[in-house]
């Protein structure tokens, strides 16, 4: 990356490593989320699936403003945190992981229901007959089976996490080293005189990396197809 400046692969890095706690964080949560839509049935199902599915329809800034809210020093959540334990995630890069990953969740959860909805439950039904625990069966059949799911919807997360702006630039602002990220640098770029160079480098970096994640999600998806297909 010797064509970038030290303040557009400040950027990058710091994009990658919010996109990469994004998916640390939200990712278990996924995983449960997408098990109990697919396999359980309860009242409030529908509810439920409404409210994990919102952050796909509504505008990133209010998603944003609802985390500031929430989670800023003097917030409903964020105040309690910070008396106790002194962690705030307002203004930090902290707190633009758990934007960016509640922005990318709605996307992981779908790609990882829709492998558990495709997992043939009679594998699971003779797991369980031969002695398998509940969460014997879920590592051992289960897991492997949804993997592919699971990693596709894990890169389309990271992908999603990679280019959030309005819910980040609401909830942690824009501060250079330290929630700067990728597309919140290619905005400051467009606000300055001369900035037009740096701003279609950023372009052409996220184009790559969004171009690259979709390849992986759509082979994964295939091999998925494949593997539940029964074909070699």
């Amino acid at each position: 990356m010797d064509f970038l400046t030290p303040i557009e692969i400040e950027a990058v890095v710091l994009s990658t490593r919010v996109a990469v706690w994004a998916m640390i964080w939200s990712l278990p949560l996924a995983i449960a989320a997408a098990w109990v839509l697919a396999r359980c049935d309860f009242p409030g199902k529908s509810l439920l699936d409404g409210l994990i599915h919102l952050p796909l329809v509504l505008p990133p800034v209010v998603v944003g403003y609802v985390l500031l809210v929430a989670l800023g020093r003097k917030g409903v959540v964020g105040a309690w945190l910070y008396d106790l334990f002194g962690i705030s995630f307002a203004f930090s890069w902290r707190g633009a992981a758990i934007a960016s990953g509640l922005i990318a969740f709605p996307l992981v959860v779908r790609a990882i229901r829709l492998s558990l909805e495709g997992v043939d439950r009679r594998l699971e039904d003779a797991a369980r007959t031969l002695g398998a625990s509940p969460l014997g069966v879920f590592f051992t059949i289960t897991l492997p089976l949804i993997a592919p799911g699971i990693l596709a919807g894990a890169i389309l997360g990271f992908a999603r996490s990679l280019s959030e702006f309005g819910a980040t630039i609401t909830f942690v602002s824009n501060i250079p080293g330290e929630t700067r990220t990728l597309p919140i640098a290619l905005y400051s770029f467009t606000q300055v005189p001369g900035g037009e160079a740096a701003a279609t480098r950023l372009v052409v970096i996220a184009i790559v990396i969004a171009f690259a994640a979709l390849a992986a999600s759509e082979i994964l998806a295939r091999r998925l197809q494949r593997r539940m297909g029964g074909a070699p």
